[in-house]
């Protein structure tokens, strides 16, 4: 194997309650496809009351299970990926917070699992950090919720378009990652049918001409990606979660033109957090 590339890395958010292999199996496949190291970052997060007399050896023993859980996530990478250049960091601070420090840089993707908590806990709790890391983070994120579907006859990614920068850029991401993996790609533009149809061009062809223009040019760009796609009527993130349900992964652009919550993580992306069937990918624009 060549040299690794110093001047890149992975990150991996590793939890100590809820060690992921297919997180790590994810992350590791992908370091090892880029050619670079991997960091696997635990943080600490802070107590509720640092002035209570248990504050710290409560601290010491948090510390101390968050070496033991980094150990095991090391052991595991060299399980899966002989070969892995690893790089272990134990940090005090809330999650979301560490981990959104660590997106910039030479950080190409940070990677995480997912706690499967609900909508209302994603938001407000302090364990959350699928949401709001999606939704801040200066790299592509990925949120391995459900393993990749690797046994299909034919790999593929799906990715989802609306026409805005942000999708273009999710776009621009999973031909770059096709090309990586010698898979294809599907782009899948999801619309809600409207009340009234408009004169002329009907949206549907609107959205088919826009799409194909979107395909066509990364096409080019990547002459050995064979790509396909599709214009479906309903709601984007059941439609989404359902032509994905086979792909390796699902890519999204983090700002598109459904709205957004009080994080600014768009309805769709947040609601692909806990719909999706494979792991989903975050890029922002």
């Amino acid at each position: 194997m060549t040299a690794f590339d110093a001047d890149q890395q992975i990150v991996v958010g590793i939890d100590p309650l809820d060690p992921s292999v297919p997180t790590l199996a994810w992350a590791a496949d992908e370091a090892e496809r880029r050619n670079v190291p991997l960091r696997l970052v635990l943080a600490v997060p802070p107590g509720h009351d640092t002035q209570h007399v248990d504050a710290t050896p409560q601290r010491l023993s948090l510390q101390a299970q968050g070496r033991e859980a980094l150990a095991a996530a090391s052991e595991t990478v060299f399980r899966l990926t002989p070969g892995a250049h690893v790089v272990t960091e134990l940090v005090d601070g809330p999650p979301a917070v560490v981990l959104c420090r660590r997106t910039t840089g030479p950080t190409r993707l940070i990677v995480v699992g997912s706690r499967r908590l609900g909508r209302a806990a994603e938001i407000l709790s302090t364990r959350s950090v699928a949401a709001p890391l999606s939704a801040q983070a200066h790299c592509p994120v990925v949120v391995v919720r459900s393993p990749e579907h690797t046994a299909q006859e034919s790999a593929r990614l799906v990715v989802g378009v609306d026409g805005s920068d942000s999708s273009r850029e999710a776009v621009r991401f999973a031909f770059e990652e096709a090309e990586l993996r010698h898979a294809s790609v599907h782009a899948v533009w999801v619309w809600p049918r409207p009340l009234i149809e408009p004169a002329g061009e009907s949206g549907r062809e609107t959205r088919t001409r826009l799409l194909a223009e979107t395909v066509a040019e990364h096409s080019v760009r990547h002459p050995g990606v064979n790509a396909t796609q599709e214009v479906r009527r309903g709601h984007p993130v059941e439609e989404l979660a359902l032509v994905s349900s086979a792909a390796l992964a699902l890519v999204v652009g983090r700002r598109g033109y459904g709205g957004y919550t009080g994080m600014r993580l768009g309805s769709v992306v947040h609601g692909l957090l806990h719909r999706a069937e494979c792991p989903v990918i975050t890029v922002p624009r």
